[in-house]
């Protein structure tokens, strides 16, 4: 794809669910990108969701809208246990992809994705919205520019008290439901946004609820020289859902929600110095998208702001945390 700054990408959203909604709600608001086509199992579903949208070009089956000649990309949002296979056949037929997080179930299943992408030189990259949101540039630009000195101690919490519904996403197991792909990779990819994907130690407790998925769970990651985190998460408990950061010279706030935080506030010996808000009408997923349209003209298979490599580790760490806690998914 060559560089114009005229140039839009061409979206495919495969899946008609309600994140591929919101997805596509907020592409409106994509300086270089336009949702072109949408894929689903039923031409009617298809057709309803490319009418709610304005867009094009509605098909019936994933097949037919990875084939389209016209679309760049593929945006992923079907349950995680499909992820790998949607992947696979998106970048099968030479599409660019941006699959919705968690990657895949397991860390196999990405490494497996992640090689047949780089052996075809093909863009891929996972959907983690969060690390786009501009509050969080923000925290990692105060960061980086040393304002809180050295830091120690990430504490991120994201729960909420979901309806009880067995057979629904999120308590189901054969739909990969629980507590830690759903919530909580938000606070451990803060964690490593801080930090880095490899801990030297991890302490875990849980709750494993009736349908044999963790309900809430707490974290602890130690990564040596005196920094920890302690992150929560849940899908049956309500909890604040903000993000701390605490240095030598001061803190940092994330206010609002750790998924998509409006606000972050900086303070320097217990002092509040600056405060970033952000008023945009947006929901937040067109950083992500605009992210892989910079990629894709810039020709890069990979992003730098969420690598590949990052997002490996951090299925690995997923799978070692499950492992603390003896849970399978059907098939594993």
């Amino acid at each position: 794809m060559s560089v114009d700054n005229a140039y839009k990408v061409k979206w495919g959203i495969l899946s008609t669910g309600w994140i591929a909604h919101q997805f596509a709600t907020d592409l409106a608001h994509a300086s270089n990108g336009t949702a072109y086509a949408v894929g689903s199992r039923t031409q009617a579903s298809a057709d309803e969701f490319a009418k709610n949208h304005g867009i094009p070009v509605a098909y019936a089956t994933y097949e037919d809208l990875v084939s389209d000649p016209e679309v760049d990309a593929i945006y992923i949002g079907t349950p995680h246990p499909f992820h790998k296979d949607n992947v696979l056949l998106a970048l099968r037929a030479g599409k660019a992809v941006l699959c919705e997080k968690p990657f895949t179930v397991n860390s196999s299943e990405l490494e497996e994705i992640v090689a047949y992408a780089r052996e075809q030189k093909l863009f891929l990259m996972e959907a983690m919205w969060s690390r786009y949101i501009p509050a969080n540039v923000k925290v990692r630009e105060w960061l980086s520019s040393g304002r809180i000195g050295d830091v120690r101690l990430v504490k991120a919490d994201l729960g909420f008290r979901s309806d009880w519904n067995p057979e629904g996403r999120l308590l189901n197991p054969a739909l990969g439901g629980g507590a830690l792909l759903d919530v909580g990779i938000y606070p451990i990819s803060f964690a490593s946004m801080v930090f880095g994907p490899h801990p030297e130690t991890i302490s875990s407790t849980v709750h494993i609820g009736d349908t044999g998925v963790d309900e809430h769970f707490s974290l602890l990651l130690s990564y040596g020289d005196g920094k920890s985190a302690s992150l929560n998460g849940g899908i049956r408990l309500k909890m604040l859902e903000e993000a701390h950061v605490f240095g030598t010279e001061g803190h940092i706030l994330v206010k609002g929600t750790l998924v998509n935080p409006r606000s972050a506030e900086l303070y320097i010996g217990g002092e509040l110095v600056e405060t970033f808000e952000d008023d945009r009408t947006s929901i937040g997923y067109s950083f992500e998208a605009e992210d892989v349209g910079r990629c894709l003209q810039a020709g890069l298979t990979e992003s730098p702001v969420m690598t590949l490599d990052e997002s490996v580790a951090i299925m690995k760490l997923l799978d070692q945390v499950r492992g603390q806690w003896g849970l399978k998914y059907p098939g594993e």
